[in-house]
């Protein structure tokens, strides 16, 4: 049994969790905003000793790499390069919009595109579209929403908008193909296949070299 570290920090919810292969074997999480600096090292050890697993008994440690909050995902890096380091693991860096994507998928068995949608405040969001089986229909991009989103695909394809930017999607696409669902799929306890198919594929991250994809540098947590 593979056991994998899974550390997301990329909104305002703080959360880690252990899995062995894909199953969830614990969690926790903060939901006080932007705590992560404070708290995310305190979760690690809380869980770990919850689950009686040293640490070097991990096989990774996966983390969630952006888009989102750039203080969010820096904390998120150091604390998942410095466990790295230490342990001599190799880091699993998952597309953070590929996470809800996939909670979405786990949950809800409905045919159709998949819109992730990460807040990026005003009318903006970070998005991209995935089907069904997670690939990738476009790269991630920063979109100013109006009537006219995503029209093109909408004319084609049932799409289901999902994460904390689908609540501003909705006052605005107005298709009759357009799904919107208020579930919070941005959690670690949604990073388990994910991550173990990356290190199964041992697709790692450059321990070293690796930046989080921020897609807007300004993009700053705080109290709007």
């Amino acid at each position: 049994m593979q056991k994998i570290l899974a550390i997301e920090t990329s909104g305002k919810v703080c959360s880690v969790a252990v899995f062995e292969n894909s199953s969830c074997f614990g969690y926790l999480e903060e939901k006080e905003d932007f705590k992560h600096a404070a708290i995310l090292t305190i979760l690690i050890e809380k869980l770990l000793n919850r689950l009686d697993i040293r640490p070097n008994q991990l096989d990774a440690i996966a983390l969630s790499g952006g888009p989102g909050s750039y203080t969010g995902l820096r904390i998120g890096t150091s604390t998942a390069k410095g466990l790295c380091y230490a342990l001599d693991k190799p880091l699993l860096a998952i597309d953070t919009l590929q996470i809800i994507a996939n909670g979405f998928v786990e949950t809800h068995k409905k045919n159709g595109l998949i819109c992730p949608m990460v807040d990026a405040r005003r009318m903006e969001v970070f998005t991209s579209l995935f089907d069904e089986n997670l690939k990738a229909v476009t790269a991630p991009k920063p979109l100013i929403l109006d009537e006219n989103s995503y029209k093109p695909e909408l004319e084609n394809s049932i799409i289901h908008f999902v994460g904390n930017g689908s609540e501003k999607a909705a006052d605005v696409i107005l298709h009759s193909n357009a799904r919107f669902y208020s579930d919070d799929f941005l959690s670690a306890k949604n990073m388990g296949d994910l991550a173990l198919r990356k290190l199964q594929n041992q697709d790692f991250a450059d321990t070293v070299y690796f930046e989080p994809f921020y897609l807007k540098e300004f993009f700053m947590t705080g109290k709007k």
